[in-house]
């Protein structure tokens, strides 16, 4: 019998779908990803690899196109994933990158961060961001906000800063910490993808529910550079291998996407299923209980304990 996860943790890849086992279009079939091969027992992420008995991980390929024509994307998609409704039939189509207006209200109130706190139980947002730009979303200036910092501000856990960065208590949404040196503080210490995934697995050892938002495998892949991709995924694994090695083993960790995109460099947003990878207490549950995006947190919630009143909107079946 599995025991119930005593906390949750939900790493957000933006953009990556399940792709052909090709590795002239496919930049997750050219890397070189001894984590993921390992967590799922020598597949990779791809279309029609078969697994091994070996796999420490439980898998399963889920909808993102939450039956509306079109292709995915990110404000539907995300909204989708951290509320646990279909955003994308609630406003008629796929809409991104930002937040429709039309689904801020709902995503500030159900997403899962928000619902544990008002559960009374500890939630967290792992991700840093500069002060200016917290002091600006406290204030409500964010004209086209990204789903995940909008829904940590909404629950009151949008607070990690340079300061906390520089601390070890906080992961740039990057993972590395190149684009903050670059454009705010030259000063800041780098941190090997590795080390980063160490403090990810700290952060989520004192919360009830943590979320990781991590944005670079979706701008990568609008480049469409194979090589770029390829390092964009390699440096996935390194933080993931980080993270499993000091996760504490009542954490649920639970990797997910909103659509697909670097999976094929020969496109832009793809209509592929996304993955779904579930470690620790739980891992069972949530890959059976999970067909689509908009599935994960009420599955989340529920093996938690948390909140067990229905969400405002329903997710409809598809």
């Amino acid at each position: 019998m599995e025991f119930s996860p005593a906390r949750a943790l939900l790493l957000f890849l933006d953009g990556v779908g399940i792709g052909s086992s090709d590795p002239r279009v496919n930049p997750v079939a050219a890397a070189h990803l001894p984590t993921f091969d390992r967590l799922l027992g020598g597949r990779g992420p791809l279309l029609g690899e078969p697994g091994s008995e070996a796999a420490a991980a439980r898998f399963a390929a889920v909808d993102a196109c939450l039956g509306v024509d079109g292709l995915p994307q990110s404000g539907t998609g995300q909204t989708s994933l951290l509320a646990g409704v279909n955003a994308a039939r609630l406003i008629g189509r796929h809409f991104g990158p930002w937040v429709h207006t039309g689904l801020r209200e709902l995503l500030a109130r159900d997403n899962l961060l928000s619902r544990a706190r008002r559960a009374g139980r500890s939630a967290a947002f792992a991700n840093a961001y500069p002060a200016a730009f917290l002091k600006r979303s406290s204030a409500g200036l964010l004209r086209r906000p990204a789903a995940p910092p909008f829904a940590a501000s909404a629950a009151g856990v949008l607070t990690r800063n340079e300061t906390d960065l520089r601390a070890g208590n906080a992961v740039a949404s990057e993972i590395e910490h190149t684009a903050w040196r670059e454009r705010l503080d030259p000063t800041i210490p780098l941190i090997t993808p590795a080390a980063a995934g160490a403090v990810l697995a700290r952060i989520a050892s004192k919360a009830d529910v943590t979320l990781f938002a991590h944005y670079a495998t979706d701008t990568i892949g609008h480049t469409r550079e194979l090589s770029a991709g390829v390092a964009a995924m390699e440096r996935v694994d390194a933080f993931l291998s980080g993270l499993i090695e000091q996760m504490p083993a009542d954490l649920l960790l639970v990797v997910a996407s909103d659509h697909g995109n670097i999976e094929d460099v020969t496109a832009a947003h793809t209509r592929n299923t996304v993955p779904l990878i579930a470690i620790g207490p739980g891992a069972d549950d949530v890959v059976t209980g999970v067909q689509s995006i908009a599935q994960v947190a009420p599955v989340l919630l529920r093996l938690l304990g948390i909140d067990r009143e229905e969400p405002a909107h329903r997710v409809e079946p598809i």
